[in-house]
């Protein structure tokens, strides 16, 4: 059985020495399991914008888009952070391909809303190049650059698209690593952190979130509303804590 491992950017290292994430999850994948790798890259993003002088202001934890910013965040996703996780894979014995999410007709995206820019939301998903890598002994690590019917690419958010190819894959679990313990009743309320909750009850509260959390939520529910068994957000900053997630514990379970 598949599952999807979310790789926030948030949780990504800052150095390029082998991350503790990716070893714990070379062992799984030694151990037989089938995992397909879906990264984001928001700080790095951030850093070479400013580098650049390029304004991108965060609209409900979606990054407004223009050509320019685009340029960049095709650079730094499909570019610098997914050949450095590629790298370390490869490194640590695991057959990585990379690839972005508009490859294989994987995802099909449209433009979100024109106020937005270049930002994209999901139209359609193929998971057969996906079910062929992983047939053949690939693991598959995704960026999340979208693209529309006419080739223009697209800034997609990476929960959604690990939700969708979670679903589209009937995946047994999709795993959101991120900077948070999991999902907040009452957002930011850390001691109001939920542990397990099922997608009925996620999806009578899913208006209460926003920020950075709303996109989480969604791509949760779009993950079990397409075919995904079941989703876990959890802080993937330290090792110990994507070991404890792998092995179904930390963070929000969220269930059929």
């Amino acid at each position: 059985m598949t599952k999807v491992f979310k790789y926030g950017g948030h949780a990504l290292p800052e150095s390029v020495e082998l991350d503790g994430a990716l070893e714990a999850l070379s062992l799984a994948i030694k151990n037989g399991e089938k995992w397909v790798i879906v990264h984001g890259g928001g700080p790095a993003i951030n850093r070479e914008l400013k580098l650049h002088g390029i304004e991108a202001p965060m609209v409900n934890g979606l990054r407004k888009t223009t050509p320019e910013v685009m340029q960049v965040v095709q650079q730094v996703l499909s570019g610098e952070v997914l050949r450095n996780i590629c790298a370390q894979l490869i490194a640590l014995g695991i057959n990585a391909v990379g690839l972005s999410s508009a490859d294989g007709e994987m995802i099909r995206a449209r433009i979100k809303n024109p106020e937005m820019g270049l930002v994209g939301e999901i139209e359609s998903v193929n998971s057969s190049l996906l079910i062929q890598l992983l047939a053949s002994g690939y693991t598959p690590v995704i960026s999340p650059v979208g693209v529309d019917a006419f080739g223009q690419t697209l800034n997609l958010n990476a929960d959604l698209v690990a939700g969708a190819l979670g679903g589209a894959l009937g995946a047994q679990e999709v795993l959101f690593s991120t900077d948070v313990s999991g999902i907040y009743r009452n957002w930011p309320d850390e001691a109001s952190l939920i542990s397990k909750i099922s997608k009925s009850e996620l999806n009578q509260i899913k208006d209460e979130f926003a920020d950075g959390m709303a996109p989480k939520v969604s791509a949760v529910l779009s993950a079990l509303n397409s075919g995904a068994k079941g989703a876990r957000i959890f802080d993937g900053r330290q090792e110990e804590n994507v070991i404890s997630a792998l092995s179904g514990q930390l963070g929000t379970l969220v269930h059929l």
